[in-house]
């Protein structure tokens, strides 16, 4: 089975995230890491090919330092990576991304694509649908359990409010993954050898004219959405203190109030 499965390289959580002054999008020249969800995703695929065979394809779009996102997924063991580069991909939003995306899988092909339900940066949660559009497949969502049949089917468990539901498709399709409560579900931790080993495996890098991709339809002049201003959040005000005299009840509810919380 040919999994692909696409990974995002964010701006450290640990750190503080910021917006560039001169297009007001995600500055990453900052320290930045494998989106966590996406590390799900890496694990879930891994399982799958121990399963029933195949390879898995790690699959990123961003700057030159995203390679080290790559390094990250091979470490853990994935197979070989594409890495899409290009200046004229900068700014681009959930659209142009999906688009990007959808040329370089429908290039390399697939049975499975398999991503984090949302990125830490952005938090849209749309990609995996807008994919399984362009590329015109079924697209399964908030999985927490993935199961591949010898027939060509594939199950998931999906999230929802009450619980769960079992949802199924036929392959191929694209399938986007939750944080598993479970810790026998977690990422596996690559060891040393596995990080040496990921050195030598291969990365193919493409560009957008590799992948046929229109420049009409990436970057910041294409994007849909846009940020109009920011200003950096301000200090946190210092909490009130009700002090109880026989009337704390009052207080309390007045402060409430005051905020419109009652």
């Amino acid at each position: 089975m040919n999994i692909v499965v696409c990974v995002k390289q964010v701006p450290d959580t640990e750190t503080e995230r910021k917006l560039r002054s001169d297009d007001k999008t995600i500055n990453r020249d900052a320290d930045g890491v494998i989106n966590e969800l996406c590390e799900y995703a890496v694990e879930d695929a891994l399982r799958l090919k121990e399963a029933h065979g195949g390879e898995v394809t790690v699959l990123t779009m961003g700057p030159d330092k995203a390679s080290d996102t790559i390094r990250k997924a091979l470490a853990m063991g994935a197979d070989k990576a594409v890495h899409l580069v290009d200046d004229a991909l900068h700014g681009s939003d959930a659209l142009g991304t999906s688009y990007a995306l959808a040329q370089v899988l429908k290039k390399i092909g697939f049975d499975l694509v398999v991503l984090g339900s949302e990125s830490t940066d952005a938090r849209t949660g749309v990609l995996a649908a807008m994919l399984a559009e362009r590329l015109g497949v079924p697209q399964l969502t908030f999985a927490k359990k993935i199961q591949v049949t010898d027939k060509g089917t594939i199950g998931i468990e999906r999230v929802t409010d009450y619980g769960y539901d079992r949802v199924e498709a036929t392959l191929p399709a694209v399938v986007s993954v939750v944080e598993k409560a479970d810790a026998s579900e977690k990422p596996r931790y690559p060891k040393f050898k596995d990080i040496m080993a990921a050195k030598k495996k291969p990365v193919e890098k493409l560009g957008i004219a590799d992948a046929d991709i229109d420049p009409a339809q990436i970057g910041l002049a294409a994007s849909w959405s846009e940020v109009v201003d920011f200003d950096v959040a301000p200090p946190r005000a210092a909490g009130t203190i009700v002090r109880d005299e026989g009337d704390g009840g009052v207080k309390i509810a007045e402060f409430l109030a005051s905020k419109k919380f009652v």
